[in-house]
């Protein structure tokens, strides 16, 4: 089992505009070529997390049969320190807290696939401080934001990642980092 911060990044290091928004990253002519690879990525998934931003830009901005045509029943986590509306459909568990009780609970129903960090390059953050976090795999999308979410809003220094695959999708790049 291995945990994975699997998301979309722009070049200049942001996962969501000043307004948390991702709408620039599916405006993208080549979009379609850089998600290609995501149904093989969800078929080694078990469980997922996400935190509340991420959750509630989903929420928003997808029709009610999104997670279960993409999730299935997989469970997901979301992180929140606030109530948020269920989504139909979709196997949730609201929690608040430290990553690494509930890292337990999600690789148990992970059984012997992967845990999918989802969404919010602090929640990833939080995962790799407690030593949880095993992989880091960035789409690099060709827009520059100045502002907004940062990718991973921590100093992980070069020594502890090792770079492990390079990819071409269209105009996106793929890279992928072990953490050890």
């Amino acid at each position: 089992m291995t945990t994975r911060y699997y998301t979309a990044t722009s070049l200049d290091g942001y996962i969501a505009d000043p307004s948390n928004s991702l709408d620039w990253l599916m405006a993208v002519a080549d979009a379609d070529t850089a998600t290609s690879d995501v149904d093989e990525f969800l078929l080694g998934v078990g469980a997922m997390c996400m935190g509340a931003t991420t959750y509630e830009w989903m929420a928003a901005n997808n029709p009610p049969e999104y997670w279960p045509e993409n999730y299935g029943d997989r469970p997901c986590w979301v992180f929140t320190h606030r109530d948020l509306p269920a989504t139909p459909g979709a196997n949730l568990r609201f929690v608040a807290g430290d990553v690494s009780a509930v890292h337990t609970q999600m690789a148990e129903a992970a059984g012997d696939r992967d845990i999918w960090v989802l969404g919010g390059g602090e929640l990833a953050g939080q995962f790799a401080d407690a030593g949880l976090l095993d992989e880091v795999i960035v789409g690099i999308t060709p827009v520059t934001l100045g502002g907004g979410a940062p990718l991973l809003p921590r100093r992980i220094l070069s020594d502890r990642m090792q770079l492990v695959g390079v990819e071409r999708m269209g105009q996106f790049a793929k890279l992928a980092y072990r953490l050890i």
